[in-house]
């Protein structure tokens, strides 16, 4: 059993996670985007988010604990993570008018737009299983990992919708593996109005940036 696990919880950006409902265990990787994404968000005023493919909830709360301001849907389809994130934001202190937690898959349930788009969708690609630790593929969530045979299923859908999604100078930020790099910029086109990939802390690209 991963130890992170055992431990029952983990830290992200200032907030405490807990991890009882056995959620995708947040990486550094993601931290990582996600602290350079709370840079541009406090710059906004009084933005409004949206945490997809929410699992913990470790991103939108490192949104709420970071940003006195901002206010933050999670959006999450399994039930069980759906009572882990209201776990952690009752652990962090958040108050309940900063916040919704919604029932959706991908965008099904999700009914206004943002300022900004945080998204972690499942991206490992089931062709590259064998790459994956024993422990992980054990233990944490499938269908938080696996995006199908390419890993770019729920990518695919998530990136064609996510403008309608966004306000006016609206914001997506998404994290992915790097061998899907290219494929997403030919999906993308010139759907968007700038469209930027960056590299994490291991010098592999991991995260994009999208203007509507």
């Amino acid at each position: 059993m991963p130890e992170d696990y055992k431990t029952g919880f983990k830290y992200f950006l200032g907030a405490k996670i807990d991890l009882s409902r056995k959620p995708l265990i947040p990486r550094p990787e993601t931290e990582y985007w996600v602290s350079l994404a709370l840079k541009e968000i406090k710059g906004r005023e009084n933005p409004e988010c949206l945490d997809l493919f929410s699992g913990s909830g470790c991103v939108g709360l490192a949104v709420l604990k970071n940003i006195e301001e901002a206010f933050c849907d999670f959006g999450e389809k399994e039930d069980s993570f759906l009572e882990q994130i209201e776990i952690n934001l009752e652990i962090n202190g958040i108050a309940k008018e900063k916040y919704n937690i919604i029932k959706t898959d991908v965008f099904s349930n999700i009914g206004k737009q943002y300022d900004f788009i945080l998204a972690n969708p499942p991206y490992v690609a089931l062709s590259r299983i064998g790459e994956v630790g024993e422990d992980v593929r054990e233990y944490e969530p499938s269908a938080a990992l696996f995006g199908g045979e390419d890993g770019l299923d729920l990518i695919k859908e998530f990136l064609s919708r996510a403008k309608e999604f966004l306000k006016a100078r609206g914001v997506v930020f998404m994290e992915f593996d790097e061998e899907q790099k290219e494929e997403i910029k030919h999906f993308l086109g010139n759907n968007y109005s700038r469209a930027d990939f960056f590299q994490d802390q291991f010098n592999k690209y991991r995260f994009l940036r999208l203007e509507k």
